[in-house]
């Protein structure tokens, strides 16, 4: 059987390998998930009841929140969305063109955006200027990479008949590719709208505004009711955001 192979077999060792490292580099043993009874008792204890008279003020966090990752995840799209092009090799027109470009987007998306935040809250003070930032840059090369993969697996036919018809390149380009993304190209940008709700958590905690910093603060003053509705309200973003953007997905398709 092909399973048995020699090359799969060494596979399945290496696998193995890997593993026993990363749990003893990570100090993982089974025998502590013995204990989940204890993170049971805290919640019970001590996220209930939820602090619901601090709704509306978590509810304007939650909406500055929803703020930061659509105009950062929107504003990358229209950044990302050119320079896919150029990135990308059947559109790109030139070798240095297209390394100078991918190059670019790899470094970009190298950068997590908690560095990216940490630069720009020294830069600009607290707040969420500084997360709108940091959600641009690091997804302009994390949209403009993938948008670029779409671009090079599309179609060439659309592509040669705009060209019969004595379509500038461009135009060609706009008009016979762009149709065939298009409805990927959303899919990827919701779901990167979702992974920056999330991001914009985690940069609330260096001072980045939004709910984030105020369940960092929650958490920091052992709130914990109040940081129970923090989390509700977050998973109520995330479901709506997927939900409207599963319907829009639905419709372009």
């Amino acid at each position: 059987m092909v399973w048995f192979r020699r090359r799969y077999l060494i596979y399945l060792i290496l696998i193995i390998v890997a593993l026993w490292w990363s749990m003893d580099m990570t100090g993982f043993e089974w025998r502590k998930l013995t204990q989940i009874g204890n993170i049971y008792h805290m919640v019970t204890t001590r996220f209930f009841p939820i602090e619901w008279s601090l709704f509306p003020r978590m509810a304007y966090h939650s909406l500055v929140t929803l703020a930061i990752a659509f105009l950062g995840t929107f504003l990358a799209l229209i950044v990302a969305l050119p320079l896919s092009f150029l990135a990308a090799k059947n559109t790109s027109g030139s070798v240095g063109m297209y390394s100078t470009i991918r190059g670019a987007l790899s470094a970009l998306r190298s950068i997590p955006e908690i560095v990216f935040g940490l630069i720009f809250v020294s830069a600009f003070g607290l707040g969420p200027f500084a997360a709108v930032l940091a959600i641009i840059l690091h997804n302009i090369g994390v949209l403009g990479k993938l948008i670029s993969e779409l671009i090079e697996a599309a179609d060439s036919g659309p592509q040669e008949a705009m060209r019969s018809v004595g379509a500038t390149k461009w135009v060609g380009h706009l008009f016979s590719i762009l149709p065939q993304i298009w409805p990927n190209v959303l899919s990827q940008y919701f779901y990167r709208f979702e992974v920056a709700i999330r991001t914009s958590l985690i940069l609330g905690f260096i001072g980045g505004g939004g709910i984030g910093q105020q369940l960092f603060n929650h958490f920091q003053s052992f709130y914990y009711t109040a940081v129970a509705l923090d989390i509700v309200l977050i998973m109520i973003m995330v479901i709506i955001v997927d939900f409207i953007g599963g319907r829009i997905r639905a419709r372009v398709i």
